[in-house]
């Protein structure tokens, strides 16, 4: 959920109605009592009502198909909003006029995803749990842990990308025995993640070549690229996955954004897996759901702030009193305002600057 309840009294006692769907924060652990009485939400049960109701929807995953016809003219969505790999999502609010904020591209003035960055650390850090039990006979892994015993060797683990979900899975791996090898185009966080982790952590430049081999030779394969508001770039192409080992494992990060890896597919919670060319696919989105109470209480922590100030000053005057929340606008007025997002798509920019003057 969003906004568990402690989040939600702030914005009450800020003066503002706040709606909460029944049952929201069940997979939270945060029951409908503890929002009306303890936090002072109204509880609602359509979510027609909230849309129909509300200024500013606030929410963790993007809209689904089932709530496009919900979404109202002009309305305000904050959220994990992945347009570039959600085409049908982006022309619906774009045919709405709705303004768009995408947690993924709130941006500081030093580059820092401060909204991303929660959840990202909860997927880096997920992935050894994940790889632990796919690796396992049960789920036609290969039948190894990732740390070993004394006589038999630990799991190969490899890490595209070097960001928060590539450190964090890094670190993770690391400590759970694994022998962990990092891949990114920045020299400078290659070193980076050398000092954090004392040399622990290999680290190597992607040329073609290397990616091919390290792919052949690992036992889990972590896709953690990241192009802020684009879609993600194709690293791994089906011929690497099909020289990887048999029950080898790849658990693709970067899938709410169209996934790193050739045709792979997007995978849930309930079926979190697939095997092609006999390897397991691991592609679940909005991975950090099923750790639901730790991720609201993470995201929130960050997401507060920026809710405040919408609902104090309304979308526009927030926008003008911090470019972090600016950087986060991906649709206003019908118009795509997020440049990558525009150029990875081949569609029209507006600039959100001129648009506001």
């Amino acid at each position: 959920v969003s906004l568990p309840p402690d989040k939600v009294e702030v914005l009450v006692s800020d003066g503002h109605k706040v709606l909460v769907e029944a049952g929201a924060g069940q997979g939270s652990r945060f029951s409908d009592d503890t929002y009306l009485y303890g936090a002072g939400a109204t509880i609602v049960s359509d979510p027609a009502e909230i849309y129909g109701m509300a200024e500013l929807i606030v929410k963790v995953k993007e809209p689904q198909p089932n709530e496009f016809d919900l979404i109202q003219e002009g309305q305000t969505v904050f959220t994990y909003l992945h347009l570039a790999a959600e085409l049908d999502l982006l022309d619906c609010i774009l045919k709405k006029n709705v303004t768009g904020i995408a947690y993924e591209t709130v941006e500081d003035d030093k580059g820092r995803l401060g909204l991303l960055h929660p959840m990202s650390e909860i997927a880096g850090r997920l992935v050894p749990q994940v790889s632990a039990r796919l690796l396992t006979n049960i789920e036609s892994g290969v039948g190894k842990l990732l740390s070993g015993v004394p006589g038999s060797g630990n799991c190969s683990a490899f890490i595209i990308g070097g960001g928060t979900v590539g450190l964090n899975a890094a670190t993770a791996l690391m400590g759970a025995g694994a022998d962990v090898t990092v891949a990114d185009i920045n020299l400078d966080r290659i070193r980076e993640i050398d000092t954090l982790t004392n040399g622990h952590v290999k680290t190597i430049y992607p040329t073609p070549a290397v990616l091919a081999e390290k792919v052949q030779r690992s036992e889990v394969v972590v896709g953690a690229v990241l192009v802020p508001g684009a879609k993600a770039p194709k690293i791994v192409s089906r011929d690497m996955v099909k020289d990887m080992m048999p029950g080898g494992v790849i658990i693709d990060v970067a899938i709410d954004q169209g996934g790193c890896v050739e045709d792979i597919r997007p995978t849930s919670h309930q079926t979190p897996t697939y095997i092609q060319d006999d390897v397991i696919h691991y592609a679940v989105t909005n991975m950090p759901g099923i750790v639901g109470h730790t991720a609201s209480i993470s995201l929130s922590n960050a997401t507060l702030p920026y809710v405040r100030s919408i609902a104090k000053n309304g979308v526009h005057k927030a926008i003008g009193l911090d470019n972090s929340l600016a950087k986060g606008i991906n649709t206003m007025g019908g118009q795509i305002t997020y440049p990558a997002l525009a150029e990875s798509l081949s569609m029209a920019f507006s600039n959100l600057e001129e648009m506001l003057s």
